[in-house]
């Protein structure tokens, strides 16, 4: 059975400070960022009652508005509490969580500075990113690249930068595949539509490094488990001439969590125990049996360059 649209459902939304009916949580169609993509947002997971790294979520939240030239007009404390606010009146345990602020409707045009700034989080319950992930997943390539960070705001999780990443998920979809990989402008490996990567080698962990990726916080938490388990981490440039000669891939993110691939464009990998172990550690640390470092996202804003 299909689930209710989104828009169609029951429930409340916080919006600037309060919880309006889900139904009636509405914006104008003149809203500056619906046409000039300077929304930012953030995903979030809640699980046993609790949000997974919300101190994070919510820094990068912050940053990600600054990054696009406006102020969030809340500290990270207050998005925090917001956030919780949400999560208990939803009145679920495990759930997804939408924080996402905006530019409002007083003014239209390129100039955006008269416009009030809008913060809501909305929260529902969501299963797995990819059905029956612990399979494996298929990736095509993407013929879109993830833009220089010397053109854009890359570090922003903001909607503009999404663009291409819904183009090459709905291009992937109807050619039968489950995602697609994006390559940067030097052709070397950058990041799912959704999701960060990592490669494995032995015991070693390879993942891309770059300045066009976003910071990710699952991926920070991935890196974490994979040294507590005595796993090697390189963050390095990969050239795709490199896929083949891997023995196991998976793709991490706050939706997709560890979730194991299984072929590449033609390339196949077998889930195999570095991915199991992994995915098991993530699954245990989220609900508080490893304790990780937290408070890394707190780098000071002044360009994303």
């Amino acid at each position: 059975m299909l689930e209710s649209p989104y828009h169609d459902r029951d429930g409340h939304i916080w919006i600037d400070g309060e919880f309006i009916p889900w139904r009636d949580a509405k914006v104008h169609v003149l809203t500056h960022s619906l046409h000039y993509g300077s929304a930012v947002f953030e995903g979030n997971r809640a699980y046993d009652g609790e949000v997974f790294r919300l101190d994070d979520h919510s820094q990068r939240l912050l940053n990600s508005a600054r990054f696009v030239g406006y102020e969030i007009p809340y500290t990270k404390e207050q998005v925090n509490d917001a956030c919780r606010a949400a999560l208990a009146n939803s009145g679920l345990s495990d759930a997804y969580m939408r924080p996402v602020a905006w530019r409002g409707s007083e003014m239209m045009g390129v100039a955006s500075k008269n416009n009030r700034i809008h913060l809501a989080i909305a929260c529902w319950h969501w299963g797995n990113y990819f059905p029956d992930k612990m399979a494996g997943i298929r990736l095509t390539i993407s013929k879109w690249k993830r833009p220089a960070a010397d053109t854009i705001p890359c570090k922003s999780k903001a909607a503009g930068l999404y663009m291409i990443c819904t183009m090459s998920k709905d291009a992937a979809a109807a050619a039968g595949w489950d995602d697609a990989l994006m390559y940067d402008t030097h052709g070397y490996v950058a990041e799912c539509t959704g999701a960060h990567i990592f490669f494995v080698r032995g015991t070693e962990l390879h993942t891309p490094k770059g300045d066009d990726i976003l910071d990710g916080i699952t991926r920070d938490t991935v890196k974490q488990l994979a040294r507590m388990r005595g796993y090697t981490v390189v963050d390095r440039r990969i050239h795709p001439d490199e896929m083949p000669f891997f023995d196991e891939c998976f793709v991490v993110g706050t939706a997709a969590e560890v979730t194991p691939v299984r072929e590449i464009a033609g390339i196949a990998y077998t889930p195999g125990e570095v991915c199991k172990t992994l995915a098991a550690d993530y699954d245990k640390c989220v609900r508080g049996g490893i304790e990780i470092e937290t408070g890394w996202y707190e780098a000071e804003v002044g360009s994303s360059v």
